[in-house]
């Protein structure tokens, strides 16, 4: 019997589950989109219930497909939205509340409150992360102070809180609690060196530890659990790797060496670059992040460039504006004007995050004249991603002192072939495209694989390329272009303070 590895990807905007054989080759892929809840202006929020049963859907869907049978599927791994938060009670599994989404901004006053406090650097060189409503700690809190139920549970011991993995987790294996380095090193709790939580950050923001996962590392040969026999898998497999999403992208794109760099685009996009096996703290506004643990003694660091909006800015364009009938039809509107007529935007919906990390930033749309078509504000929006990924790799550069001479994509944005044409343009290197574009899902899938021997040797072996993006834009062009870039960003910044 042939035996298989399932992968279960919790994104922002969709859930997904795919089968992996033993050569990570896809036999099955499901998915199903996740329905983003905004009650008032800066929230955002996600259904729990409909995130688990979006996981249970996909995962039937992708057996059915795949036609395993019991005993075929050896493995499971799980990857997921990072910083969103999910609190719930520990003996019925209901929810207390709505997720918490990562592009959530209602705590900006609880992270400006601990900045003017002096706890900026404490919590950096503890976490590596900024302080900033990006990160799961500050919802935790405003949790705690705002939703009456969930402190009365915490009170009496009988309430969980964790990311998306451990919802998950919790409720596919009958209530194991858990999760792993790297989804625990984007709560701003963590100690990236000690790899625990912290307690003089949990004290900090006043979340006691016990209604926090344990922490294991992200290729778990001892287990996350086991799935029941009422989860859709009908039987006990254990759960052998979790990961965020970033960082399993990472690993799906064989980013296996020092200095080695991966975007993901999607609603978002994450730009994430291996240091080794020390973490590398940033003087640029990288954050810095575990990557990858297999045990204690094996454990890799990443900086990590994180960008709110870009997929998501044309979803705007489509939702808000009207002026995009579909995502897809970008690439040919692009393709058909090759222009934005020097119209910029600078989508900080959410303020500006790496490297920037101003809240208080908002989004403009710069450069328009009487000629200005809606086409122009498309293309204008295809640039601020590529715009937005050299601020960053740039960051990089300056930190790392090494010079990025390839960047690997993958996600639903990589896709878009004018887009990633016009990200060789911008940055000046060639763009590395996989041949499966969920990276993400193969990350995991090699993680809990790799716990069971399944998948051995260099990661290398795994991974393929389709296609290579190489430059065509003149040098003097592209500088000049990226400085007005830097005008239109220096615009936004500090908007509500004015």
């Amino acid at each position: 019997m042939q035996k298989y590895i399932a992968s279960i990807d919790i994104g922002t905007t969709s859930t997904r589950c795919m089968i992996f054989d033993e050569n990570a080759k896809i036999v099955a892929s499901s998915h199903r989109k996740n329905r983003l809840i905004y009650p008032k202006p800066g929230w955002v929020e996600q259904d729990p219930y409909e995130i688990l049963e979006n996981v249970r859907t996909v995962i039937s869907d992708a057996i059915k497909i795949s036609k395993s049978e019991r005993g075929s599927i050896i493995a499971i791994g799980i990857t997921n939205q990072r910083e969103t938060v999910v609190a719930w009670n520990k003996e019925n599994g209901i929810p207390f509340y709505n997720a918490i989404s990562w592009q959530d901004t209602r705590t900006k006053d609880i992270c400006n409150d601990l900045e003017k406090e002096g706890y900026g650097d404490l919590i950096k060189n503890k976490t590596g992360l900024s302080l900033n409503t990006y990160f799961s700690a500050p919802k935790i809190k405003w949790l705690l102070e705002n939703v009456e139920k969930f402190k009365d549970a915490v009170e009496k011991e009988q309430a969980y809180v964790g990311n998306v993995d451990s919802w998950i987790i919790y409720n596919l294996t009958g209530k194991a609690f858990a999760t792993d380095y790297t989804n625990a090193s984007r709560t701003m709790l963590m100690n990236i060196r000690k790899l625990d939580w912290d307690q003089e950050l949990l004290n900090l923001f006043k979340i006691p530890d016990y209604i926090l996962p344990e922490i294991f590392p992200s290729s778990n040969d001892t287990f996350f659990g086991f799935t029941s026999t009422e989860s859709p898998f009908k039987e006990n497999i254990p759960i052998s790797g979790v990961m965020g999403d970033q960082q399993a992208s990472l690993l799906g794109q064989a980013c296996t060496e020092p200095g080695m760099v991966k975007n993901t685009y999607g609603t978002g996009s994450f730009i994430l670059m291996n240091t080794g096996n020390q973490p590398l703290y940033s003087k640029h506004g990288m954050l810095t992040t575990v990557a990858f643990g297999k045990n204690n003694k094996d454990v890799t660091y990443a900086l990590e460039g994180s960008i709110a909006y870009t997929g998501s800015t044309l979803e705007w364009l489509k939702n808000n504006l009207g002026i995009l009938e579909n995502v897809d039809e970008s690439e040919v509107i692009a393709e058909k004007i090759k222009t934005s007529d020097g119209v910029y935007i600078v989508p900080a919906f959410s303020g500006l995050y790496a490297p920037y990390w101003d809240m208080d930033a908002t989004g403009l749309i710069i450069g328009l004249t009487a000629f200005t078509k809606k086409e122009h504000i498309i293309y204008a929006a295809l640039e601020s991603t590529c715009y937005q990924t050299r601020d960053v790799i740039e960051a990089m550069e300056k930190d790392s002192g090494k010079k990025i001479m390839e960047l690997r994509v993958d996600g639903g944005g990589s896709k878009n072939n004018y887009l990633m044409q016009l990200q060789a343009n911008i940055l000046g290197v060639n763009i590395i495209r996989s041949e499966i574009i969920e990276t993400t899902s193969l990350g995991v899938a090699l993680a809990a694989g790799m716990a069971l021997d399944y998948f051995k040797g260099d990661l290398r072996k795994y991974y393929a390329v389709e296609k290579i993006f190489k430059p065509e834009m003149p040098r003097e062009l592209r500088e000049k272009n990226y400085r007005l870039w830097k005008k239109a960003v220096e615009r936004s910044k500090k908007w509500k303070k004015i």
